[in-house]
């Protein structure tokens, strides 16, 4: 059909006057038998672009009834090699096109003698593995790496950074010193002007401040106040209501709660009212005081603390690292025990059982008494009228009852409060750092993936078990899923058809085995073919194989020595042919190759 098309096109469209059409395997064994280098009868096996033939001659002349073909070639292999390679490197995709694949096929691959041996080798990844693995380099440029500055550097823009804050420091002195100047001026100013007021009269009084900008001497007295405490603030001291207040505190303390030293048969009922409210403020407000001495406390120790940990830092940065994750480490799994026992009491597998008490069941000391003295009030609340409060007993009773520390859930834990300090301290100086989620939360921690800058084995592609991977499709097709014969058993099957004419023809055959086209170039293939056929003839047969002189060109040598025969006017379809006998007369015709 192809043949018939083409001379359609040759003969009415370019008006050729003849054609003559042949095999390119055929060809190329009647160029490489003038050569001397195949005999007469043999086999000439063709491994071609898109096909693979095999073609018995006997005689010097090729039976095409003994010929063999298969659907596999260098394309095949080819597209098979770019497949292995883009889903190995699947960021270099780009890279494999199909010129450059080819290339690389048949600079690096070759055929192995054993597929299955060759294959466990690069599995155990031998030393023999790592010299057949062959690297390909692409193209890459090293990034540009800063180096860092240099001591003197360093020390210069530390002494320029040093420089600039002491100008800055020397700039805010200068400018608190005249903020300073002019509160006091403005003090002094307003401490006159309401001295000046106090010699004069009520009724002069608007008069007086027509001049001065002030409607009254509130309004004075209220600038006054705001410049003396601007004052305090630009030197730095308490602010006056704080002082004042803590003052008032402290010296009307005792007058205030007067009252709840006398006893209560000497107080009338509104007194005794009385008494229970100040009872009562008085209670808070010195909660409220501990519990501000408690925050002050701790914020001081926070920074004594944290002074520390900075001196050792830059003392040793290696070694507190380490020491900080190893007490991270001992007080989160110290909480975490804490807190699992809280839970499931004793039993620390998680089911409650044995006897386990939960966390509702479970109380400390100051739970208990809490209890108890919630007990005791009710039992005898229930006697009879309720007189809770009416003594000062029940109100001993009331403080002990609301303290502010009894009850560990409302109390921040010290380990968790180190831990968390800890865990803020590692986040800041080590940034792979990743704190540990509370067991029982939804939370998962979250992988923070890690960036590296690319390098130069990056940019390498290495070609190992692909090597002999590839070109092994031409002996098992089934690798690509194409199920035919490989080229060692279509020579079997080539021999067998003809060994029914001649019982000798066999051992011809096979004594010159020609191997020609461009995927016959791969090293190994010819010991590879005859240990393939060895496998399917008897013990002691004579087998050859050769190669063509050369395998990619001969086939064009062949046709040219053809064409430039004597003989050829005479084999070759004319026009006249064409159009007397049509295409089906070319369909039988065929060409003897007599070179």
């Amino acid at each position: 059909m192809v043949q018939s098309k083409m001379a359609e096109l040759l003969f009415e469209t370019y008006g050729v006057p003849s054609v003559a059409f042949g095999v390119d395997a055929a060809f190329s064994y009647k160029y490489n038998q003038q050569l001397g280098i195949c005999t007469n009868d043999g086999l000439a096996i063709s491994p071609g672009f898109t096909t693979t033939h095999v073609i018995p001659f006997v005689d010097g002349e090729p039976v095409y009834k003994g010929s063999c073909r298969t659907n596999i070639g260098g394309y095949h292999v080819t597209d098979y090699f770019k497949q292995l390679l883009s889903l190995k490197y699947p960021h270099h995709m780009t890279r494999f096109t199909w010129e450059k694949v080819e290339d690389l096929k048949m600079e690096h691959c070759y055929v192995a003698p054993d597929y299955a041996l060759e294959a466990q080798l690069f599995q155990k990844g031998t030393k023999e593995a790592e010299d057949k693995t062959r690297c390909w380099q692409l193209p890459w440029v090293p990034p540009v790496v800063e180096e860092g500055p240099s001591e003197e550097e360093l020390a210069r823009r530390a002494a320029i950074k040093e420089r600039q804050g002491q100008r800055l420091r020397e700039m805010a002195e200068a400018k608190r010193s005249s903020r300073i100047n002019e509160l006091e001026n403005e003090l002094r100013g307003l401490a006159f002007l309401l001295k000046q007021l106090e010699q004069v009269g009520e009724e002069d009084i608007p008069s007086f401040l027509a001049d001065t900008g002030y409607a009254s001497k509130q309004e004075i007295e209220s600038a006054h106040a705001k410049a003396t405490q601007s004052l305090r603030k630009a030197k730095g001291e308490p602010k006056a209501e704080q002082v004042e207040s803590d003052e008032k505190i402290d010296l009307s303390a005792d007058e205030k709660f007067s009252l709840l030293s006398v006893p209560d048969n000497m107080l009338s009922a509104e007194q005794l009212k009385e008494k229970r409210r100040l009872n009562f403020l008085k209670t808070t407000t010195e909660g409220r005081q501990r519990a501000k001495q408690k925050r002050m406390e701790e914020e001081l120790e926070r920074e004594r603390k944290n002074r520390e940990d900075e001196e050792r830092r830059l003392a040793n940065p290696v070694l507190y690292l380490e020491e900080l994750h190893v007490k991270y480490k001992e007080l989160s799994e110290k909480v975490e025990q804490r807190k699992r026992l809280k839970t499931n009491g004793g039993n620390t597998n998680g089911n409650n059982l044995s006897g386990g008490v939960g966390r509702g069941e479970r109380l400390n000391a100051a739970q208990r008494e809490r209890m108890r003295l919630l007990t005791t009030a009710a039992f005898d609340r229930g006697k009879g009228e309720d007189t809770f409060g009416a003594r000062d007993e029940d109100w001993q009773l009331y403080k002990l009852m609301s303290k502010d520390n009894d009850d560990d859930d409302d109390e921040h834990d010290p380990e968790e409060v180190e831990l968390t300090r800890i865990s803020s301290r590692l986040q800041e100086i080590d940034p792979t750092f990743i704190p540990k989620v509370e067991s029982g939360t939804s939370q998962q921690v979250v992988e923070v993936p890690k960036f590296r800058p690319l390098t130069k084995e990056d940019f390498q592609v290495l070609l190992g078990v692909e090597r002999f991977r590839c070109p092994e499709i031409l002996f098992n097709p089934n690798l690509v899923g194409i199920d035919q014969a490989g080229m060692d058993e279509m020579a079997g099957v080539s021999i067998r058809r003809l060994s029914c004419d001649s019982k000798d023809v066999e051992d011809r055959l096979t004594r010159s085995i020609l191997i020609t086209g461009g995927s016959c170039l791969f090293p190994g293939i010819s010991e590879r073919l005859e240990a393939g056929i060895r496998m399917i003839r008897p013990c002691g047969s004579p087998i050859r194989v050769l190669r063509a002189s050369d395998p990619v060109l001969d086939a064009w040598h062949g046709a040219s020595m053809y064409a430039s025969a004597l003989q050829f006017p005479s084999q070759t379809f004319t026009r006249t042919d064409y159009y007397e006998k049509g295409e089906d007369w070319l369909r039988r015709y065929q060409v003897r190759y007599s070179l």
